[in-house]
């Protein structure tokens, strides 16, 4: 197990998990910050926390309602 954890390229790996994270965060701030999106709000949360990346762009890209 521990050689397998040896080979992991982490100078590749690291920088896409704090970028996800951070990009999670900030897409649940802006959710609770905002009144109005497409669907529901707790639909929202569910997709941006079990879908990593994708659901921070997504909710972005779709998930907000444009004024």
């Amino acid at each position: 197990m521990m050689e397998e954890l040896a080979k992991v390229p982490w100078a590749v790996i690291a920088p896409l998990i704090v970028v996800q994270l951070i990009l999670m965060i900030v897409a649940l701030i802006d959710l609770r910050k905002t009144h109005a999106t497409n669907g529901p709000k707790i639909l929202w949360v569910f997709i941006i926390l079990f879908t990593n990346i994708i659901g921070s762009i997504s909710y972005f890209i779709v998930g907000r309602k444009q004024s």
